[in-house]
C-alpha cells in the first residue's frame, strides 16, 4: 500500500465555489493587476480544471468586473464602514473597551489615517488600473460607476451626517465627498509613480482640503494611526 494518501476534494456548494473563485482573483489582481487575471490563471491558483471557472464566469470580462468590485467594496468596508454611527475605535462610548459608535469626525479622521501610507497604495493602484481598462472593457466599465458611486455616497453620507449634527460646515456635502475623493486619487497616481518619500504637506492634501472645505481648524481630522 502506497504510504502517500490521495487528497479527497471537498466538494462546496456552488455559492461557496463561486466565492473563492472572485476572492482569489480579487487577490490576483491587487497584487498583480487586473490584466492577469485569467481563467487559467484562477484555475491555477485554486488547483482546479479550468472549465469549472469558466462555468461560473464564462466570459474572463465577467471575472474582471466581479474582482474589482469586490476589491473595492471591501476596501470601502475598511476605510468607511456602513451604517450610521459605525463603531470606533476601542473606548469608544458605551461600555469601556468596546467598539461603540463613533463621530462623524472620529470616522472620517480615520478614514483619512488609512487611506495614508503604503496599505492604501495597492488599491490605489488597482483603482488606477480599472479604469484604465474600463475605456475598452463596458462590463467593468458599468462596475468602476459602480464603485464610484458607492465611495462617493458612503463618504457624503458621513458628511451629511457630520453638518446634521454640528461637526462640520459646507453647502453641499456631494461636492464636498468628490473634491475629497479627486485629491485621494490624484494622490494615489502620484504613489503608483514616484518611489521617493512624500512630504507631508503632500500626504495631507486630502486631510487639509476636508477640514478647509468642512470649516475646520487644521489637525482637526488628524488621529493617531
Amino acid at each position: 500500500m502506497s504510504s502517500s494518501v490521495q487528497r479527497k476534494r471537498i466538494r462546496k456548494s456552488p455559492e461557496a465555489r463561486r466565492a473563492e473563485i472572485v476572492d482569489t482573483a480579487a487577490a490576483v489582481a491587487l497584487a498583480e493587476g487586473l490584466e492577469c487575471l485569467t481563467l487559467r490563471r484562477i484555475a491555477d491558483e485554486l488547483d482546479v480544471r479550468p472549465g469549472l471557472i469558466s462555468h461560473y464566469f464564462p466570459s474572463v470580462e465577467d471575472l474582471v468586473a466581479e474582482a474589482f468590485g469586490t476589491a473595492a467594496g471591501a476596501e470601502l468596508e475598511v476605510l468607511l464602514p456602513s451604517g450610521p454611527g459605525a463603531p470606533g475605535r476601542p473606548g469608544g462610548p458605551g461600555v469601556p473597551g468596546s467598539q461603540g459608535p463613533s463621530s462623524p469626525s472620529d470616522r472620517l479622521a480615520r478614514f483619512f489615517t488609512r487611506t495614508s501610507g503604503e496599505a492604501y497604495d495597492a488599491i490605489s493602484r488597482l483603482w488606477i488600473n480599472a479604469r484604465h481598462l474600463s475605456r475598452y472593457r463596458p462590463v467593468l466599465r458599468d462596475r468602476v460607476a459602480e464603485q464610484e458611486a458607492a465611495w462617493r455616497g458612503r463618504l457624503e453620507g458621513v458628511i451629511a451626517e457630520g453638518v446634521a449634527r454640528g461637526e462640520f460646515r459646507t453647502e453641499d456635502p456631494y461636492v464636498t465627498a468628490i473634491q475629497i475623493l479627486v485629491v485621494l486619487d490624484g494622490l494615489g497616481v502620484h504613489a503608483n509613480t514616484e518611489d521617493r518619500g512624500r512630504p507631508e504637506a503632500v500626504t495631507r492634501m486630502a486631510v487639509t482640503t476636508a477640514e478647509r472645505e468642512l470649516g475646520l481648524t487644521r489637525g482637526a481630522l488628524t488621529r493617531d494611526a
